[in-house]
């Protein structure tokens, strides 16, 4: 394990070795950011570029950034500095991000000007890997994002799994296993992203052939909160015909825990006016709201403060 996490350091890390001998921080400076530490002269080898010549990547793999992660982030370098500068290669009179979009953005947000970056040259092939090498070592993305980062380096530039593996530094059988996510329906998919459904989840669901089986599946996976060996038993016995039953949860909560849960069932029924059912596990559990007709759902989502 610590051998691949060495190989995917790599590729990144060489075009940023210059930021990794100083401990010291970039502050920036501006006029909405009266009280930031002086700022600092960008190391050797990296310029200050303003924000608005920068361009988003193409293969950007990170499909949404939430904002409070962005919101978290500006604050940070707003504190204490941007620590590591941003990767950009040239693009035309501007320059395009190989590395860095969410500190990018949170210049944006707090309305900087500059920005330091390290310009490289690279193709458009070593673009896309080290963006997803960046991405993979900071554990931002969704194991659905990261498939289609692979699956991007393979169709647009013609690359075999054996190759994408060696330049993110991943087993070869990884990269098979998370190109297999993506035959899966996009609502599945979606519930991967979200975290509602675990990979180990998507596996079991994958050796179901019929498509309408598994999102069947899948939804009873959520609402009854199975684990994988239980999906997996039932997925078995459907493939054998030798049970269709349902198994069961295997958790019954303890009495406290479950008094806490009726509790809340009933506050929350009577805060609402409406019955209210709460399912919870230690990792996951889902809340159903009923109403009856349109002008009553109108009246739970005001009572929720949602705007329909």
């Amino acid at each position: 394990m610590a051998a691949s996490k060495s190989r995917l350091g790599r590729g990144l890390g060489g075009l940023i070795a210059a930021a990794s001998k100083t401990d010291t921080a970039v502050h920036p400076a501006s006029a909405s950011n009266p009280v930031a530490a002086p700022a600092v002269a960008p190391a050797p080898g990296f310029q200050e570029i303003a924000t608005d010549l920068i361009l988003p990547s193409p293969y950007q793999m990170r499909r949404e950034i939430p904002a409070e992660q962005l919101k978290e982030l500006a604050d940070s370098i707003r504190a204490e500095g941007l620590l590591q500068p941003v990767v950009v290669r040239r693009h035309g009179e501007k320059f395009e991000l190989i590395a860095g979009e969410r500190r990018w953005r949170a210049f944006n947000l707090l309305k900087l000007k500059v920005i330091p970056a390290r310009v490289v040259e690279a193709s458009n092939a070593s673009s896309a890997a080290l963006g997803l090498i960046e991405n993979l070592q900071r554990e931002g993305l969704n194991p659905i994002e990261e498939a289609y980062g692979y699956a991007s380096l393979i169709r647009d530039f013609d690359l075999t799994q054996e190759t994408v593996a060696d330049r993110v530094g991943k087993a070869r059988a990884t990269v098979a296993n998370a190109l297999r996510l993506l035959s899966l329906e996009g609502e599945i998919q979606g519930f991967i992203s979200k975290n509602m459904l675990s990979v180990g989840h998507a596996k079991v669901l994958l050796g179901m052939e019929e498509p309408a089986q598994r999102m069947l599946l899948a939804r009873r996976v959520i609402e009854e909160g199975w684990s994988v060996r239980m999906t997996e038993k039932l997925v078995q016995a459907k493939k054998t015909g030798t049970s269709t039953s349902t198994p069961a949860t295997g958790r019954t909560l303890p009495p406290m825990e479950a008094a806490a849960v009726k509790n809340i069932e009933k506050k929350l029924t009577s805060h609402l006016g409406a019955r209210v059912s709460l399912k919870h596990t230690p990792k996951k559990g889902h809340l159903i709201i009923e109403y009856h007709g349109n002008d009553d759902l109108q009246r739970i989502l005001e009572k929720l403060g949602v705007e329909a």
